[in-house]
């Protein structure tokens, strides 16, 4: 049959579709209303951690609308008042730093003695106190660790080290056999590199505990940078899952004034610790090591390369003659609690505190530091124990936080308790319903307490050790907060996958929300193991952009999955060595519970997001579950932990083992194994100098959607490190992601976060 042409054109016709709705810029304006750089400066009365002074008083900041100021609190007498003139102090400080600064902006670095130190920009200035004059400030110590008695100070120098007196500046070289690869007191360790050096001081100033760390013939990393001209290299070394080599460390004690170097005399220690992944665990310097306070000896924790195994050691200083007290073996991974290692011995009366989970739960245990052998529990579940803060060896008591020990409240909320050595005489310090940041005075008379809950303003209090409370520092006031508009998340809790187990979380509505409408919801997680997706409970006005991407028109849910700390032995171990899992049976199981409830929650638009082990997680997600998760956006992932850091595979994955026909235990953990699976929209992004979670990773995925035929979207941001996801063009571009493909609208074109926002 022959057709006319104006019979084909009709059949080839197109039928006419519905447009995209459009988002406006006042949309994303409104939302952006919502991030910290506006709602932070609304709420006055938050205040910092205290800086604790000599004669018991202490320093601290805390907020005004708009800024921030600097007070001093005495607690002999009960008072308070401001550290300094504000406003003289800004007008001395400005004319020193010739530039024009406010008086509730400044930076105060340190206070002692009727003067502080600011920071301006790169340079710091001291200034008295009375705001009569400022000056530019000697250069601080750079890179040095002083000695307790404050007359030396030790540093590296070309792989070794050295001291230098602090009265006459006189430098003297304490180690001559240092190279590279194989330095004194170094910690350039995977992606930790830094120039402090690693090392204890004893107490009488004379000896000093370090190290030489061993690197040589570890595998190396490589990034190059993004710039006009020549490309910069950046070569460091960095062990992998499964490298026959990794860093090692072999410990030294050093006579400060001889100059001798005593090695103690044991086989070379991983480098581990049983707190963080590498042996200096952030503010709390050189992990698993202490001095006895007379010097006479030197207690440590010597941590195997898969984490399962600790052995408490002594060594002798003068000889390097090691003696184990004990040692502790699981199954999976050991830790010494959670944000300060617990462990400590009491050499006055022979006894060792130990921390262990052996029966589900992080207790404290009481040792005969000559035998090893037990002497009682002091602590007992549930609810683990997480920092053990004070220890009173004169009323032998202890001062420790905890979770989950107060019945019917949120298991996350911290408290601070005291027991008695013996196990007895447990008492709650801080008895309010919410989570409490603790900080104790150095000689343990008073305790500051700030405690507040994700939707209750924060009360800042000083207690005495029995928490009788002594006077209040501050409390919050979320007026002008919520005359903004500002809405509080939404606390919830689920049933894990197991349909019995307790998860809590959190869900942001937007502040106009309809429940006759059916929202997208947007998963954000991060899977753990070392921290969890929602993490403070403490009061915050923004919690990322999690409340903005909820005005855009989303309800975002968050909740901390089994396989994440806090909880019990159990929990935290859900998924041990089957890394792929991240919580994601958890993650689900939430949100069809909520939809269950909420009808106004839109299942069928599902997405998710997550930066670094979240990038993993949700680029895993949308993998994994392609039938539930239809957009996905992914930072900064770990998308195959046999091209991560040896240590936290490792330590969560266990040792990597390869069969007869060639393939490891990790292989199917990877997201490159599962991108066969992928239907809905992905979008990976990744920093070209993240030299925490190298880009490698991302690139090695994109590689494998390519191979797949897959469609995806890639951001690359250049020169960027790991934090990037924050950065204004990152936030628009996830925005931008879920309002287009999870939503099915059009956002405004190129809007810019932080350009144009009007502040109420």
């Amino acid at each position: 049959m022959r057709l006319h042409w104006s019979a084909v054109a009709l059949l080839i016709a197109v039928p006419a579709t519905a447009q995209r709705p459009t988002l406006a810029p006042d949309d994303y304006a409104r939302a952006e209303r919502s991030l910290g750089t506006t709602v932070n400066s609304l709420v006055p009365g938050i205040t910092s951690a205290p800086t604790w002074l000599p004669g018991g008083r202490f320093w601290y900041r805390t907020t005004v609308l708009g800024g921030a100021e600097f007070v001093v609190a005495n607690p002999a007498t009960k008072t308070k008042a401001r550290a300094f003139d504000h406003q003289a102090l800004a007008a001395a400080l400005s004319q020193a730093a010739d530039s024009t600064l406010s008086p509730i902006k400044l930076s105060l670095v340190a206070f002692e003695g009727g003067q502080g130190i600011f920071q301006v920009g790169a340079r710091r200035f001291v200034c008295d106190t009375a705001g009569r004059r400022c000056a530019v400030a000697p250069d601080p110590a750079r890179n040095q660790i002083p000695s307790p008695n404050g007359k030396r100070s030790a540093f590296v120098r070309a792989f070794n080290l050295w001291i230098k007196d602090l009265a006459t500046g006189h430098e003297r070289q304490l180690t001559r056999d240092g190279i590279d690869g194989f330095g004194y007191a170094t910690n350039n360790a995977g992606w930790v590199k830094s120039d402090v050096p690693v090392l204890l001081w004893s107490p009488d100033s004379k000896r000093i505990a370090t190290f030489q760390h061993d690197s040589r013939g570890a595998g190396m990393m490589y990034l190059v940078s993004t710039a006009v001209g020549h490309p910069t290299l950046e070569a460091w070394k960095y062990p992998l899952p499964g490298d026959s080599v990794i860093f090692t460390i072999q410990r030294v004690i050093i006579d400060v004034d001889a100059g001798t170097v005593v090695r103690l005399k044991l086989p070379p220690d991983a480098h581990r610790s049983t707190q963080c992944d590498h042996v200096v665990c952030g503010a709390e310097g050189w992990a698993d090591v202490e001095w006895y306070p007379d010097g006479s000896a030197l207690a440590f924790v010597s941590t195997t390369r898969d984490h399962k195994e600790a052995h408490l050691r002594i060594a002798n200083p003068m000889t390097g003659e090691v003696r184990q007290v004990l040692e502790e073996k699981v199954a999976t991974q050991y830790e010494s609690g959670f944000g300060t290692i617990n462990w400590h011995t009491l050499p006055a009366t022979n006894e060792a505190i130990w921390f262990s989970e052996r029966d589900d739960w992080g207790n404290l245990y009481l040792y005969d530091l000559g035998t090893g052998q037990l002497k009682t529990q002091i602590t007992t579940g549930p609810g683990p124990v997480l920092e053990l803060l004070r220890l009173d060896p004169k009323t032998r008591t202890l001062y420790f936080t905890a979770a989950g020990k107060e019945a019917g409240r949120d298991p996350y909320y911290r408290h601070l308790y005291r027991i008695g050595i013996d196990g007895k005489g447990l008492a709650l310090l801080t008895p309010e319903d919410a989570n409490h940041n603790v900080s104790m005075a150095p000689d343990g008379a008073y305790f500051v307490d700030s405690y507040s809950t994700p939707t209750t303003a924060p009360a800042t209090v000083l207690r005495d050790a029995q928490g009788k409370l002594v006077m209040t520092i501050d409390r919050a006031d979320l007026t002008r907060l919520v005359a903004s508009g500002w809405t509080p998340p939404i606390p919830f809790t689920a049933k894990a996958r197991d349909g019995k187990t307790d998860l809590y979380g959190l869900m942001y509505r937007p502040k106009a929300f309809d429940p006759a409408k059916r929202y997208p919801v947007i998963n954000y997680l991060y899977p753990g193991p070392q921290t969890g997706s929602v993490g403070s409970r403490s009061f915050v006005p923004a919690r990322a952009d999690k409340q903005a991407i909820a005005e855009l028109g989303f309800i975002v849910v968050e909740v901390d999955a089994m396989g994440t700390p806090m909880r019990s032995k159990s929990f935290h171990d859900a998924y041990y060595g089957n890394m792929g899992d991240n919580g994601l049976p958890d993650q689900i199981s939430t949100i069809k519970q909520l939809g269950a409830k909420n009808p106004w929650l839109d299942l069928d638009k599902v997405g998710i997001w997550g930066h670094s082990g979240g990038g993993f997680a949700s680029a895993d997600g949308i993998l994994r579950y392609p039938e539930f998760y239809k957009v996905a956006v992914s930072q900064a992932g770990n998308h195959d932990n046999r091209t991560y850091e040896d240590d936290w595979g490792e330590r969560y994955h266990g040792l990597l083992t390869r069969g007869a026909d060639g393939t490891t235990n990790y292989d199917d953990q990877a997201n490159l194994s599962l991108v066969k699976s992928l239907k809905g929209k992905l979008l990976i992004a990744h920093g070209t100098m993240d030299d925490n979670v190298p880009p490698n990773n991302t690139m090695m995925l994109a590689n494998a959607l390519i191979k797949a035929n897959k469609d995806f979207d890639l951001i690359l941001m250049p020169n960027r490190r790991h934090g990037f996801g924050n950065e204004p063009y990152m936030m628009r571009r996830r925005w931008d992601y879920f309002v287009r493909n999870l939503m099915g609208a059009e956002p405004p074109k190129d809007y810019e976060i932080g350009a144009k926002l009007l502040i109420p």
